[in-house]
């Protein structure tokens, strides 16, 4: 699900790189802003960082004692992804393996569909396997399907999310 958040956080302006005309600084600011943001990659609580939309404020500087740096309290509001439980959404066949799929849907890489949660699709080994059922419906590398999220969880190491999905439900499976 995409997000839209409000967020404020503060960013540092190094001292060399002051300027105190009044647009090379705010342009400092968002640039720092924007360099921090696609740094930070994703939470736990809001999924992955997208993109900043908007920039509401930035509040007055406090310069840093030990460094001389300026640091900007600034709010701004943002795009997010993440999967919730319950939610139906559609992802791109990425590799096959006999006991499941891993799938990528958005910035998640790492989405994992058991044969087990498939239960009409029979795995048919080769050098391009893939999954088949008895209507011919084919899930191959490539394919888009349409999945329910059973839960998600965030890796904090290496700030992703993994999510274990199902094909048990309605209009479930490989995208026409």
């Amino acid at each position: 699900m995409y997000l839209k958040s409000k967020l404020s956080w503060n960013v540092v302006i190094p001292a060399d790189k002051m300027d105190m005309k009044g647009l090379l600084l705010q342009r400092a600011i968002i640039t720092r802003l924007m360099e921090v943001f696609a740094a930070k990659k994703a939470t736990k609580d809001l999924g992955y960082f997208l993109a900043v939309t908007t920039v509401q404020s930035i509040g007055e500087g406090k310069v840093r004692q030990q460094s001389g740096d300026v640091l900007f309290p600034v709010d701004f509001t943002c795009i997010t992804f993440k999967m919730l439980a319950g939610e139906v959404l559609e992802g791109i066949v990425d590799k096959i393996l006999k006991h499941g799929i891993f799938l990528k849907c958005g910035p998640t890489e790492k989405v994992y569909l058991s044969h087990l949660k498939m239960a009409d699709y029979q795995y048919v080994p080769g050098e391009n396997p893939y999954f088949m059922n008895e209507k011919s419906s084919k899930i191959e590398k490539g394919v888009v399907v349409r999945f329910l999220v059973l839960g998600e969880k965030f890796i904090e190491t290496d700030k992703e999310f993994q999510a274990v999905v199902s094909l048990e439900g309605d209009y479930l499976g490989p995208v026409a």
